[in-house]
């Protein structure tokens, strides 16, 4: 790998000469590296630091790397988790995998293999950022008719082993859909495998797919099974099947049609025992048309197609997920409970989240962490409804005064004030008033401005505020 890296690694290691090594690798990279000995001091570096990517060891005293893993998955869902382990096996791959892991090496590394697979995890984050995902939280949770269609269909589908392919717009619940048919399949207790196709260029797609033999490339170092065999006995998700390369398209299909595939670099036909369901936004037909997308790969996908409604077709499900939404986060946010008052769930079904469910999400636990009532009538939803571009109406969307900033100027007329330099004042009066109200949390800061912490850290260095 010859093109320079940007971003920050904490790397975990109990060793400190790995931990040295390593380090000494990814800066020479271009990346920025933190160090810590162990899990507890892991978290508190990521509590205080950017950080884009983690790489730990598994056998660690006291917490583990696998510990590791589901501690960075619960508090920063975003920043993917690569594991080094000198007992890399393919089951250990499948418990980290099933636990979320982007990816692991085996010890002793390759200084091209370990970089290799950092660039991908670096990739795969950005792809993440780029979305503004929120995990989902339980399962489907609504009363209107159209989801209970959906499930009834879902709960038919998961009792065969035809692929289904899951269409609706981003924020719908496609990835919950995608697990509810593996839970309630014959195959539960496999793997459920997910991997979004248009996080990643074609090559390491098509790396992460299929796998590859020591030697397919530069930075192949050990033979990798890919995210297919990683499924095998269990289920593989595809989110985003419709942007992937038309050259991808040609292997996956052999793979949904004939159960069998060739690593990278490889000649052995490895035959795989996998569920395959598929996500996407795109309209596949149109795209079969235009001749960007393979119309019997379509075919293949489309046996059980499911479509799931926007949240603005079924406004039934607004209170039910409201109020379930409150309670999550009020629990994870350590507040009581909250009451959702008539006129404040008149309000919520009043707005078309475009975003969906995944919009009203982050809308609900804002909310709960900035509101100073635990009961949330038509004025509370308002006035949050109101700093949240492209969410409130016109008549109460406002700009913050002056006397509210941090530091008050001096009254200048409108011609002297550019719209670029309020903007900069606005937009670094919000920094100040989300780590006001998050506590001086800089995680939980960037979740109230919807934005990744990385960019957080950057607006905060941009103003001075660090």
């Amino acid at each position: 790998m010859n093109e320079s890296l940007r971003g920050t690694v904490l790397l975990v290691d109990d060793d400190p000469a790995v931990a040295k090594v390593l380090g000494a690798l990814l800066t020479q990279a271009g990346l920025t590296t933190h160090a810590a000995r162990d899990g507890q001091e892991a978290l508190a570096l990521l509590a205080s630091k950017p950080v884009d990517v983690v790489v730990s060891d598994v056998r660690m005293p006291g917490m583990d790397g696998l510990q590791v893993l589901a501690e960075v998955a619960r508090g920063w869902p975003d920043v993917p988790v690569i594991l080094l382990t000198a007992h890399g096996t393919v089951p250990l791959a499948v418990e980290a995998m099933k636990a979320g892991a982007a990816d692991f090496v085996l010890k002793p590394f390759d200084r091209e293999e370990i970089l290799f697979t950092v660039r991908k995890a670096l990739l795969r984050a950005q792809g993440e950022e780029a979305r503004q995902q929120v995990r989902p939280s339980g399962g489907f949770i609504g009363r209107s008719r159209a989801m209970a269609d959906v499930q009834a269909v879902l709960v038919k589908a998961a009792a065969g082993t035809a692929t289904v392919l899951l269409r609706g717009e981003s924020g719908t619940g496609k990835e919950l859909a995608a697990k509810a048919v593996h839970d309630a399949s014959p195959r539960r207790d496999g793997p459920f495998v997910k991997l979004h196709c248009a996080a990643l260029p074609d090559t390491l797609l098509e790396s992460e797919l299929f796998g590859y033999e020591k030697g397919a490339f530069t930075g192949a170092a050990t033979r990798k099974p890919g995210r297919v065999e990683l499924a095998h006995g269990g289920t593989l998700f595809l989110d985003e099947v419709g942007d992937i390369s038309p050259a991808v398209q040609v292997k996956l299909l052999r793979v949904i049609q004939e159960r069998e595939l060739e690593r990278l670099g490889g000649t052995q036909t490895v035959k795989v025992d996998v569920r395959f369901v598929a996500a996407t936004h795109q309209p596949l037909e149109e795209r079969v048309k235009e001749g960007r997308f393979r119309e019997d790969l379509f075919y293949r996908l489309n046996v059980v197609p499911v479509w799931i409604p926007a949240l603005r077709e079924r406004p039934d499900d607004i209170e039910p997920l409201a109020l379930h939404f409150l309670e999550v986060h009020a629990k994870t946010n350590g507040r009581p409970p909250f009451t959702l008052m008539a006129d404040g769930l008149a309000a919520l079904r009043a707005q078309p989240w475009p975003g969906n469910v995944r919009q009203l999400q982050n809308f609900l636990e804002r909310l709960v962490v900035l509101s100073d009532t635990q009961v949330l009538g038509g004025k509370e939803v308002l006035q949050e409804l109101a700093r949240q571009p492209g969410l409130a109406p016109a008549p109460f969307a406002a700009a913050p005064s002056v006397s509210a900033l941090e530091t008050p100027t001096a009254p200048v007329t409108d011609s002297a004030r550019t719209l670029e330099s309020q903007r900069k004042e606005m937009e670094r009066q919000a920094m100040v008033d989300a780590l006001k109200r998050a506590g001086d949390n800089r995680t939980l800061a960037a979740r109230l401005l919807g934005i990744s912490r990385r960019t957080l850290y950057n607006k905060l260095e941009e103003y001075g505020l660090l």
